[in-house]
């Protein structure tokens, strides 16, 4: 499928032909190797963007939220087993098709660096990776054993995190001094690059356990409030020019609705991060932190995901009118899983801390939904 759809607004100019140029046909044995290359080698992966791998991350959350629910459900846990394996053949597919993508059409890799609208996806392949770690950490050591499973998302979330913290400064330095978007254009795309150290600062929790007591692991912990910090006061400087453009512009187009939720992903996993860091602060720092830690997962997680719902509630009613008036199926639509996958472990983590029943069924509710 070709990438997602989005207006361009800052198209460089085409350039101009020289003089000397001359018009007539060339035979095909004459042109450039790599050019003639470029468009006949497996030509099938030339529109294979980092868009694709959202449909990754949207895959492995439905697994891990579902076994980090806090209610007991008969088969759920080998539901998500069978979502998590289909997540890591989704993952090893997607890898080996943008590898190819990359040796076969270099001059189409770059262009989706250079274009506005497709750059931000490359924070995609950070989340994918670290959520199909966390998947297999969670739920994948039923099949694999312990001791796979955690090798597995170390080397993935390693990856994931290098790669994240790398996106989070690229995709904006080429919005400043190569894409140039013209004001009221902002897209709750351009959160994509700056989550994905949040979902390093969630995914990090679960490795803390795993580090030696000491400093190595109060250095991870502290690391993941940093990429915590990091990615909230990002998103606070994205999130108003994004509603900002739907107010003085109106609606976003029919396709490009769904990637509304994706407000919904830095809400929902900051929430989860706080959480899940607050879970394992005690091994890692000293009580008068661990206990402060603990209440700041709370005092934050409950107005964020006090926000978090409404943003849904506005999403889903913009969503509601973009299919009253022909909005057809597009990989947007993978904008619904995963944003809404973190609200449920957002809401399944302040359920354990506060001992809730309502946040309880919000969790169930979302993960339903």
């Amino acid at each position: 499928m070709a990438i997602f759809p989005q207006t361009r607004t800052a198209a460089p100019p085409p350039s101009a032909a020289p003089p000397s140029a001359a018009p007539s046909p060339r035979p095909e044995s004459s042109r450039p190797a790599a050019v003639a290359s470029g468009s006949t080698r497996l030509p099938f992966l030339r529109h294979i963007g980092p868009n694709w791998y959202a449909s990754v991350m949207g895959t492995a959350i439905v697994a891990s939220a579902g076994a980090m629910l806090p209610v007991d459900v008969p088969g759920l846990r080998a539901a998500c087993t069978v979502v998590w394996a289909l997540s890591a053949l989704l993952l090893l597919a997607v890898l080996t098709a943008r590898a190819g993508h990359w040796l076969c059409h270099r001059d189409q890799a770059r262009a989706h660096l250079l274009d506005p609208a497709v750059a931000p996806f490359y924070g995609c392949l950070s989340m994918a990776l670290m959520a199909v770690g966390g998947a297999t950490l969670t739920v994948g050591q039923d099949v694999v054993g312990a001791r796979a499973a955690l090798a597995v998302d170390v080397v993935l979330f390693v990856a994931g995190t290098v790669i994240g913290l790398v996106a989070a400064v690229v995709v904006p330095y080429l919005m400043v001094v190569r894409h140039r978007p013209a004001p009221g254009t902002a897209s709750p795309v351009w959160l994509l690059p700056l989550v994905a150290p949040m979902v390093s600062a969630s995914q990090g929790a679960l490795l803390v356990p795993h580090v030696s007591a000491g400093q190595g692991r109060e250095a991870l912990l502290l690391a993941c409030y940093a990429m915590f910090g990091l990615s909230l006061l990002a998103t606070l400087v994205v999130l108003p020019l994004v509603f900002s453009r739907l107010v003085h512009q109106g609606p976003l187009p029919l396709a490009l609705t769904p990637t509304l939720f994706l407000v919904l992903g830095p809400l929902g996993q900051s929430t989860t991060a706080v959480n899940q860091l607050a879970d394992v602060a005690p091994g890692a720092v000293g009580a008068p932190y661990a206990s402060a830690f603990g209440a700041f997962a709370v005092l934050y997680g409950v107005p964020v995901m006090g926000f978090a719902l409404l943003w849904l509630a506005l999403a889903t009613a913009m969503v509601v009118r973009a299919a009253r008036n022909g909005m057809g199926f597009a990989m947007t639509w993978w904008a619904f899983t995963f944003p809404v996958g973190t609200c449920v472990t957002g809401a399944a983590g302040l359920a354990r801390h506060t001992g809730l029943d309502a946040l309880t069924w919000l969790a169930v509710a979302l993960y339903v939904a």
